[in-house]
């Protein structure tokens, strides 16, 4: 398994918790300082079953500065993510082919 983690989200702290409790091996990877690329980024997104407009974080100041209100191809979506990965939504917690945004954290469940 692996968790894209921001230790300064409470929700991602809280995944992060819920996986240590079951014991499963997995790996933290902190987006903010190791974003994915566009190649990683697609890859999650079909493990997700979502375009890369619904994980995107709307409330953050970079959304509302650069794109709110304007639409936007999936290619350029992915690319915005890439470039400030603050917008992906979090956290995600992946597992081989599957994959699950952990809003609320119950959705973990999903996985096992």
């Amino acid at each position: 398994m692996k968790i894209l983690h921001n230790s300064r989200c409470s929700k991602s702290r809280s995944a992060l918790e819920i996986l240590e409790k079951r014991g499963v091996d997995f790996e933290i990877i902190n987006y903010l300082t190791t974003p994915p690329t566009s190649k990683e980024l697609k890859e999650i997104l079909g493990k997700l079953k979502m375009p890369a407009k619904d994980i995107i974080r709307k409330g953050e100041s970079v959304f509302k500065e650069n794109y709110k209100g304007k639409t936007f191809t999936e290619d350029e979506w992915i690319e915005a993510m890439v470039k400030y990965p603050i917008l992906i939504e979090r956290p995600i917690i992946i597992d081989g082919e599957k994959a699950v945004i952990a809003r609320p954290t119950e959705k973990i469940e999903e996985l096992f």
